[in-house]
Formats: C-alpha cells, structure tokens, sequence
C-alpha cells in the first residue's frame, strides 16, 4: 500500500504544535503516529511494499510532502492506528470512503487527491469499533496512558529487555520495565503498579529518581539525580529533565532540566524551560479551564478540571517563569520576566507579563540553529521556510 497520512481541519485544533509538523509527526505513547504504522507495517516498508508520506497545508509540503501511485491509501493523520483498523483498511474497494462520526478516517483510490479536494470527501463505509482520534492538542496528555501501554505491549513482544542494575529499587511487576540497549540507570525507584516502564537506547536516569509508570523516554534522553516523574508520562528522543513532572509529553529535543513543575502539559521539540520554571494546571476554585482556540481566536472553554502548559516548538521560557492555568505559547517564543504572562504568547513573541514584542526572525533562526548544532543537526531551508511562513502571519499587540 502506498499510505499518505493526510491532515483535516482539526490541524488548527492542534496547534501550535501543528504549525511546524503534520499531525502523523505528534507523539503520543512511546512513539509518533507515523511511526506507529511503520511499526505496523515493517515487513511491507522494508520490502519497499509500502510507502509513508504526508499531504498538508501548501507552507508545510517542502518538508512534508506527498507521493503518488498506482493505489493510493489515504488515512487521516490524527488516528492512532491499530491492527484492526489496517485489516480494515485492507479491504476497502477503490473509492470506499471509511468514515465514523462524520470524521473520514481512511479512503483507497488511484487519483491523486489534493488537500482540498480531501476535505470535500463524504464517507460511504461506516467503521463499526471505535478509534482513538486526536481532536485537541489536550487529548495527547489525556489518552497517552492507555496508547503507552498498547506500545510498550507491541515493541517488546517476544523481546528481552537488558538487565536492570541491582542498586535500583523495583515496585510492582519487574516484567514491566523494559531496558534498551546502551541505558545507565542506578539507584532508582520504579512503580510499575499503575503502568509499565519504558527506557530508550542510550538513556541515562540518574540516582534518586522516582519514576511511577506510565513512563517512557527515547533515546539519548537524561532523567537528572532526584527528579519525581508522575505517569503517563513520556519524553521523546535527546529530552533532559529534572524537577517534578505529572502527566505530560515532551515531544523531543527539549530541555527542562532543573527544578519547577511540569503537569498536564504538552511541549514541542527544540525548547527550553528555564530553572524553576513552573506551570498551574488547576485553578484555584476547581473550575474547568479555559485555553486559547486558534480558531475562534479567544479563550473556550475546555471542560477540563486539569490542563497545563502547550508549548510550540523554539519556545524558551527564562528562570522563575510562570504560566497560568491553560497557558497556550506559540513557535519560537521567548517568555521571560516577574507575574504571570497573558494566557495566549503568540509565535515570536519576545517578553512576559510586562509586555511583548516580536522576536526578529533572523534572531529567531541563529537561536534555533545554536541548539540544534548542540545534536549535531542543521536547521534546514525547507525549516527555515516554515519558521518564515509562521513569522509573516503573526500579529502582535505590542
């Protein structure tokens, strides 16, 4: 099958984490979506049987771009996939449109569809079990225990995990910590009660850490001497963090990596939270929390007793910072200052509760590449053209 994960209108309900990425490249549980169908469909990718690629909006297709053939399979990019939808989507006819909820989750044709003409698309073939769909960005910290689960049960099967050092300290069922390759762990609580406990390659968790599961770090990621991780929890590839975290996922890259609270909150990939940097993530009257919406461009109401921190890719926050309650940042942000900043911190915003101004996108790209250069990685054109495209459709109030 040739896959193109396509995104849908629900791309704005996930920002600001979809301003840089398609909806396939958001992680939830141990790893992305996309790599969950690559997981699903190692053989046929290996073979060369099957192809992955993406069709988004026009400012993101230089880097996420599309392929074409014979027999195209389109599947929605905010479905979590599993090994009942595919058999499924096996057997869809050319032209069967597999929908539910009148959201279309998968549609088999030889055309070469645009964007556009996807969101036109009526379904004829009802899905009879239901699928996890990402709707809000809020829904990766809401539903990451249970997919963190159904991963760790897939990537281990039939595999031994590396032995965990005797100085560690296991409580619940040791079955439910799985060690990769390369990992430095010592002197650790781990609570497999509640959920299992996944270490990535070359991990490192440094003594006097408590990790209660669901937890799962990638690889080369630094858990730093005393941290307190509350599951589910998972922190993607080169992350490095310290201090108290409940509930949350750092998409990769990011460092929070000295004392503060981290809960029930979202960050994306390449940003810094500065010492002591903390956020609310319930209201002191116990009310449901009020976010952002970048379609209605006002604060909605979420329904949610907790929600935390989303924070865009390229944002910093400087040390003692805090964020409200629902705080939503932008992309290459940098949230500094006393009091608490306004709830909404727009894309290259520059300040704090005193007020903002527009970060220069000159600036904001000799930023971006100094940290990247620290993994050896290049900001590319095609990324700098996306941070550009971003920067020219950002207005702030100064």
């Amino acid at each position: 099958m040739n896959i193109i994960l396509f995104d849908d209108h629900y791309r704005v309900e996930l920002l600001p984490f979809t301003f840089t990425r398609t909806a396939a490249q958001l992680r939830i549980g141990i790893d992305t979506i996309e790599e969950k169908w690559g997981r699903l469909l190692t053989n046929e990718i290996e073979t060369g049987e099957s192809e992955i690629s993406y069709l988004t909006e026009d400012f993101l297709s230089s880097k996420y771009g599309v392929c074409y053939s014979s027999q195209n399979v389109y599947i929605n990019a905010r479905v979590v996939p599993t090994h009942q939808l595919l058999e499924v989507i096996r057997e869809l006819q050319e032209k069967e449109v597999l929908f539910t909820n009148d959201e279309i989750i998968a549609f088999k044709s030889s055309e070469e569809l645009s964007y556009i003409e996807l969101q036109k698309l009526e379904g004829t073939k009802l899905l009879d079990f239901e699928l996890m769909l990402i709707r809000h960005w809020s829904d990766l910290f809401l539903n990451n225990g249970a997919v963190l689960m159904s991963d760790f049960d897939q990537i281990t099967d039939g595999r031994k995990s590396h032995l965990l050092d005797s100085t560690n300290t296991v409580l619940g069922d040791i079955n439910q910590i799985f060690i990769e390759e390369g990992v430095e762990i010592e002197a650790t609580i781990l609570n497999t009660r509640k959920g299992p406990i996944y270490i990535g390659s070359n991990a490192q968790v440094m003594e006097g850490s408590i990790i209660r599961g669901p937890f799962a770090m990638g690889e080369f990621s630094v858990v730093k001497c005393g941290s307190k991780i509350y599951g589910p929890t998972t922190l993607g590839p080169y992350c490095k963090v310290g201090g108290e975290i409940n509930n949350s996922i750092i998409m990769g890259y990011s460092n929070k990596g000295h004392e503060g609270f981290l809960g029930n909150s979202i960050i994306g990939e390449w940003c810094n939270l500065g010492a002591d940097t903390n956020n609310s993530n319930l209201k002191n009257n116990y009310s449901s929390v009020s976010c952002y919406n970048y379609t209605s461009e006002k604060l909605e109401d979420t329904g949610l007793q907790f929600c935390g921190l989303a924070m865009g890719d390229h944002s910093k926050s400087g040390i003692n910072t805090m964020f409200n309650t629902g705080t939503v940042v932008g992309v290459c942000a940098n949230v500094f200052g006393g009091g608490f900043p306004l709830k909404h911190i727009p894309s290259f915003s520059w300040g704090g509760s005193e007020g903002i101004e527009k970060f220069r996108l000159e600036k904001a790209f000799e930023v971006a590449q100094r940290m990247m250069e620290r993994r050896s990685i290049e900001l590319s054109k095609d990324e700098k053209e996306i941070l550009k495209f971003i920067f020219e459709n950002t207005t702030i109030n100064q």
